[in-house]
């Protein structure tokens, strides 16, 4: 088990048998664990800081697993989503694995299966965090940079050598070195490779 102390498992399922035993499961295995019986009832307390990831029921009354999935993506959540299904529900689990849920477990489901999801859930939601960390702190770090430091760095993350990049601008290659030196600095990273990659993971990814 190796969660956050801030990542909490949230388990949504009206069938309060199996609901309790899964409480009783993860936080026997060391996992911190909020339940509700309903999609109603989560959405009530649901906040877009909460950090861990979600189990939830496909078929509930009144508002539907998939129906609270599909309005959790409205909300641009970032709970990674472990659907639970009974045999007759695996076409709309297959389904939401299509809009971007993690995966779905089929009752009755082993512990260890349960354990291995939720551990690949945590795991996969801790490594989106420090992504979107990542860039936002690369976006805040371009927005510090001057129109020509900008056109610089753009032609450096084409493969532009200095002298390419002055002839391009009509400078010196000893002023594009300055702006090279100043991009570096501001950006906070030490190689070449690592200015790149930095760049190129802070452009826009495609929403769920």
């Amino acid at each position: 088990m190796s969660a956050e102390p801030d990542q909490i498992i949230y388990v949504v399922d009206d069938d309060e048998a199996l609901r309790d035993s899964l409480v009783w499961l993860l936080e026997s295995n060391g996992y911190r664990v909020s339940a509700y019986e309903s999609a109603e009832a989560f959405l009530s307390g649901y906040s877009a800081q909460w950090i861990g990831c979600l189990v939830l029921d496909v078929r509930m009354p009144g508002m539907s697993g998939l129906e609270l999935f599909e309005e959790l993506g409205r909300r641009r959540c970032t709970l990674p989503v472990i659907f639970i299904t009974g045999h007759g529900d695996v076409p709309m689990a297959v389904s939401a694995l299509k809009k971007g849920a993690v995966d779905f477990i089929e009752k009755p489901f082993s512990d260890r299966d349960m354990l291995g999801l939720i551990e690949q859930c945590l795991t996969t939601e801790r490594e989106q965090r420090a992504k979107r960390r990542q860039e936002a702190d690369t976006a805040r770090r371009l927005a510090q940079l001057t129109q020509r430091e900008r056109e610089v760095l753009d032609l450096i993350v084409v493969g532009k050598l200095n002298k390419q990049i002055a002839d391009v601008l009509g400078i010196s290659i000893k002023t594009v070195e300055v702006h090279r030196a100043r991009v570096m600095e501001k950006m906070g990273v030490h190689s070449l490779a690592e200015l790149v990659q930095h760049v190129v993971s802070a452009e826009p990814a495609s929403p769920r």
